[in-house]
């Protein structure tokens, strides 16, 4: 399916938020950005906290009907990015609700805009969440967990949730949401894939040695329909869907990578990647923790070990971990800022964010501190966030760019384009739908 001519390629090349602005040097000549850089941002997207909840499915699945659901997920997704692409490439807008608002008009710019805030703000919430669980540990039922800084030296008042967090929000958080261009996270950006890395090496070295030793859980190929329904098998493709959802960042990565066609290649390579991570921490973890594997695997590394091995090992995924998300908070945090920005700041003559440097220091610090509080405050809603982000990601992801398809604003849709995109539609909804159900109605499941 052809992405985009060569005439629609010089539209990909405009500033982020305003043509017609090009007032600082960041904005001038044309864009810089690698295909290296958007394939580590694009991936590091990919590899959030959703990775956690990717072994849990294998348990409601089975290996093989989990893999197939992460291959069509991965496709799905491939294709409607494709679709933003091309319409993008169209049409005069270098912004998702800029898309959106050329087919649907402000309804349209305003649903996309509300989605993203919900998701992202909610995203980043949990990622400070996760990070203050397993550094400083948490509370349930009556349980304590220690973190891992407790463990080490203590319940101290600068080993509190509060403290850390403001500690990691002050000195790793700051300095990466202040770079003002998407393209200069990649070295973070791969970084934080590296780190993933070393958690897949670990939990794959210990489910190896396990299965050498014969202490390994019996795998389920397929589901086993005494212990789950048809409908529960619905809750898990939200799980995937939120993970491969990085279509939210699609434009601001296009915009510093010069060319579509870079662009597509990008996407095709982090999903290669993300379909890869997905499915082999999937079965390593499946492997190592069978059916007692928990909904978030972090919880299954939280255990005491009576080797100074195995506890050295719960500490470095720990750890790794926690690093790996403060460095995909920036990536998350720069869709969600630009969004903010065009919904209070919708007047056209105003510069690019990122040339207003009082507006941009101001939004940014404003959202830092503001993520910040809820988490400390709010330090269980870990559900309630995931609920939302499931729903909305599912409209950003697939609903939004194949109605767009439909609408076809700019005559460019085929017959095969359309039917793609009602089958997409009627998947994404259907399967939300069914999930959701399921959730709130856990008896029936």
């Amino acid at each position: 399916m052809k992405i985009a001519s060569h005439s629609d390629i010089t539209e990909a090349v405009q500033p982020l938020l305003s043509p017609e602005c090009e007032h600082s040097a960041e904005d001038r000549g044309a864009p810089n950005g690698s295909i290296s850089g958007a394939v580590f941002n694009i991936s590091t997207t990919m590899i959030g906290a959703g990775i956690m909840s990717v072994p849990a499915t294998m348990k409601v699945l089975g290996i093989v009907p989990g893999f197939l659901v992460i291959l069509l997920v991965a496709l799905v997704t491939d294709v409607t990015v494709e679709f933003m692409l091309r319409y993008t490439s169209s049409g005069k807008s270098t912004t998702y609700a800029g898309m959106m608002g050329e087919s649907f008009g402000s309804v349209g710019s305003l649903a996309v805009k509300i989605c993203v805030l919900i998701t992202n703000f909610g995203i980043l919430i949990i990622y400070l969440i996760i990070l203050g669980d397993m550094l400083c540990g948490n509370e349930s039922n009556g349980t304590t967990h220690l973190g891992v800084l407790q463990e080490w030296f203590g319940i101290n008042w600068w080993t509190s949730r509060a403290f850390t967090l403001l500690i990691v929000a002050l000195f790793i958080m700051l300095p990466l949401v202040m770079l003002r261009r998407v393209d200069s996270l990649r070295y973070t950006s791969a970084i934080s894939i590296l780190l993933a890395l070393v958690f897949l090496a670990i939990c794959s070295s210990m489910a190896i040695s396990a299965l050498l030793s014969g202490k390994t859980q019996s795998l389920r190929m397929v589901p086993d329909f005494s212990l789950v329904t048809v409908l529960d098998l619905f809750t898990t493709i939200p799980v995937f869907v939120t993970g491969f959802g990085f279509h939210v960042n699609v434009h601001p990565i296009r915009a510093e990578i010069g060319k579509v066609t870079h662009m597509g290649k990008a996407v095709k390579i982090s999903l290669v990647i993300c379909v890869v991570v997905y499915f082999a921490i999937g079965f390593f973890a499946y492997l190592l923790f069978g059916d007692s594997i928990m909904p978030d695997v972090l919880v299954n590394f939280d255990q005491n070990s009576n080797t100074h091995v195995g506890r050295l090992l719960n500490d470095i995924v720990r750890i790794s971990y926690a690093l790996h998300l403060a460095l995909v908070f920036p990536i998350m945090n720069y869709s969600l800022r630009i969004n903010i920005d065009e919904l209070i700041f919708s007047n056209k003559n105003k510069p690019p964010l990122a040339s207003d440097t009082p507006r941009f220091v101001s939004l940014t610090l404003s959202l830092l501190a503001l993520t910040y509080l809820v988490a400390v405050a709010i330090p269980n809603i870990w559900y309630f966030f995931q609920f939302l982000g499931s729903t909305t990601v599912v409209c950003t992801s697939f609903i939004f760019p194949a109605a767009i398809v439909l609408r076809d604003m700019h005559g460019i849709s085929k017959t095969k384009d359309r039917v793609i995109a009602i089958s997409v539609i009627v998947f994404a909804v259907g399967t939300s739908g069914i999930a959701i159900w399921t959730n709130l109605n856990p008896e029936d499941g």
